[in-house]
């Protein structure tokens, strides 16, 4: 009987936490993408010219499946660059184990949609949206950008930069609407509570940032 009557215990506390956490869920979403909507843009035709694009990376493919978010990034990324609307781009990726290389894998399928190899500048140690957009400002030297992913990352990502004083927008590549997509809007929503956490109270950095590097631009005078 007492076991019985701990567990209730055990299960009215989840119970309590749960219904407690959901509308801390929901408000923090809300506030990064209130803070943010005006900084995004959905078409390469209004939106202001700025010198680098910052490309957030992800893995190709899931499982041998072809990944839609990876895709709809590049040729939201294509977009901009054939309407001369930037000059140059940074991908930010993951490369922390050698057999795994986001930015290198981009910058293979950027060159095959006709962005030329020279102008595009790889960032290795992206290992999360908070420490690509960090390293962007300290690392690249970049303040005033274009960032380029799904709507609900934008926001993320702006929300940060806002944080370091940075003057960043949103170029939103397509959506994904299948259940793949489902999922990862659904753990942004956990993302956005740790942002919060890392920005305003644990004082996150980096995992790495290292030496300072520099951007090369498309040749304008040509």
């Amino acid at each position: 009987m007492k076991r019985y009557f701990n567990k209730l215990k055990i299960r009215y506390v989840l119970l309590l936490l749960l219904i407690f956490f959901i509308p801390v869920l929901v408000f923090m979403d809300n506030h990064i993408s209130e803070s943010t909507k005006n900084k995004l843009f959905y078409s390469s035709d209004n939106i202001p010219h700025t010198k680098v694009a910052l490309i957030l990376g992800t893995r190709k493919d899931y499982f041998g499946r072809p990944n839609s978010f990876y895709e709809y990034r590049l040729d939201a990324a294509a977009q901009l660059w054939n309407k001369n609307k930037i000059d140059a781009i940074l991908i930010s990726g993951d490369n922390s184990k050698k057999e795994y290389d986001e930015p290198s894998e981009m910058k293979k399928d950027l060159i095959k949609r006709g962005i030329p190899e020279e102008c595009i500048n790889l960032d290795f140690a992206g290992f999360s949206t908070f420490d690509s957009i960090v390293r962007a400002n300290k690392i690249f030297g970049i303040n005033d950008y274009v960032v380029i992913s799904q709507a609900f990352h934008c926001e993320r990502a702006i929300y940060i930069a806002n944080k370091l004083g940075c003057n960043v927008i949103g170029y939103c590549a397509s959506d994904v609407e299948n259940i793949h997509g489902i999922k990862v809007r659904f753990r942004e929503m956990f993302a956005r509570v740790k942002t919060i956490i890392d920005l305003y109270f644990i004082k996150k950095q980096p995992k790495f940032l290292g030496e300072k590097e520099i951007i090369k631009f498309r040749d304008t005078n040509k």
